[in-house]
């Protein structure tokens, strides 16, 4: 391929990553607007029971990480623009609806509806990310990694900037309504973007076998359910910043008052350092190893915490766990994301984006009951355990192939995305 023709590949592909780098910085700008205060606002606004909250929320899990199979499988039959202008359509609706809910079937239906919207167009979007950047190595040379990237640490600065806005709403007097509309407002944006700019018409591709098209039959890949099996034990360890790290921080500092510092640290950790650490890691090391390093690191992280020194107000090991945590994110997630168009037909692309969050969503749900139960164990036994569980991953990842390793110089002249 010559080098004109790669250029030409690599600008006609720009503007479209360049589309879908934007829709995952606005999903999540948008999503964690409302979020953060939702459980605040079902407590005390709401007057709901400390069960029902947590039932609501574990609802609103399920109907976003639990039907992401829907989504890829839907994608891999009507291409990404129908679904993903469904989700967002949804979407509008369903914060629209929480922002007037004021009963428990209300809020339920509500939340199941936002839940939902995300089950349709995040794995549209994300599975479109991958194949828009295997397209965009062939054409340029530049690693997929490098978009998948851009697009995590979009979503990333997304997550950072979307509780700001929904804190300036509530600061404002404004109150969780606001913080919905505003949600809804960013939604509206997205769903006119794509109506303008995502290619029309389903994706014209030949129908796969009947068994691969159910997520049973793509699990039945075995290459792909260990990258699957390698994801959940990343993911597992990922949402002990949700179990683990609060316990520490109030055994460390008296309080959880410290959480959201920590919490800001990561995002901007990924904001800053996503970008030069993939492409470091795409061009020096193949895709397994990555995934094998990050999963290793994350495991330093917990293995680290009993032994770091307390340092100041005592937030030194949580701290030295949420930088080596994020570090192992970073390095695991593009490779791992960037593994899948490997292990599976294009046909199936979407179908298996769906199935790798909902394997590791579930999971997240089964592992985090146990190792919840863990947490009045001494801190030795703890975190040894937390730190086996992505050393387990780390094995598991070894038995995979290597992916496309890093192009040669001659191929890598182009990095712009």
């Amino acid at each position: 391929m010559t080098t004109a023709t790669r250029d030409t590949g690599a600008l006609a592909l720009k503007p479209y990553i360049r589309l879908l780098t934007t829709t995952q910085f606005a999903f999540n700008t948008g999503f964690y607007a409302v979020l953060p205060y939702l459980a605040a606002h079902l407590g005390d606004g709401l007057g709901m029971a400390g069960w029902l909250v947590g039932l609501v929320l574990g609802l609103r899990t399920f109907s976003q990480q639990g039907l992401f199979v829907v989504g890829g499988a839907l994608t891999d039959r009507y291409g990404p623009r129908p679904v993903v202008l469904t989700g967002c359509a949804l979407r509008i609706a369903g914060f629209c609806w929480l922002a007037q809910a004021g009963s428990t079937p209300t809020v339920i239906g509500a939340v199941l509806l936002i839940g939902f919207a995300a089950a349709l167009f995040s794995p549209a979007v994300e599975s479109e990310t991958a194949r828009a950047a295997v397209a965009h190595e062939h054409a340029s040379g530049t690693p997929r990694a490098q978009v998948l990237a851009v697009f995590s640490a979009a979503g990333q600065a997304g997550a950072f900037i979307g509780p700001l806005l929904g804190s300036l709403l509530l600061l404002l007097g404004g109150g969780f309504r606001s913080a919905c509309l505003a949600g809804a407002v960013v939604f509206v944006g997205v769903l006119v973007g794509h109506a303008r700019l995502m290619p029309r018409g389903p994706r014209r591709v030949p129908a796969a076998a009947a068994g691969a098209r159910t997520p049973l039959g793509i699990l039945s890949d075995r290459p792909f359910l260990v990258l699957c099996l390698a994801y959940s034990c990343y993911l597992l360890s990922y949402n002990q910043l949700y179990l683990a790290l609060p316990v520490e921080v109030e055994r460390a500092t008296g309080s959880q008052g410290a959480l959201g510092g920590l919490f800001a640290l990561s995002s901007l950790l990924v904001v800053v350092a996503q970008l030069p650490l993939t492409r470091w890691s795409a061009r020096r090391i193949a895709p397994r190893t990555a995934l094998v390093a990050g999963l290793a690191v994350v495991a330093a992280g917990f293995a680290a915490v009993p032994l770091a020194p307390g340092g100041p107000a005592g937030l030194l090991p949580g701290a030295t766990l949420v930088v080596l945590l994020t570090l192992g994110q970073m390095l695991l997630v593009p490779a791992a994301r960037g593994l899948v168009p490997d292990l599976v037909d294009d046909r199936r692309l979407g179908l298996a984006t769906g199935a790798l969050s909902s394997v590791s969503g579930l999971a997240v749900l089964v592992g985090g009951a146990a190792t919840g139960t863990l947490l009045d164990t001494p801190g030795p036994v703890l975190w040894a355990v937390l730190a086996a569980v992505p050393l387990a991953g780390a094995g598991l990842a070894l038995t995979l192939p290597s992916g496309r390793g890093a192009p040669s110089p001659a191929d890598a002249g182009t990095d712009q995305l």
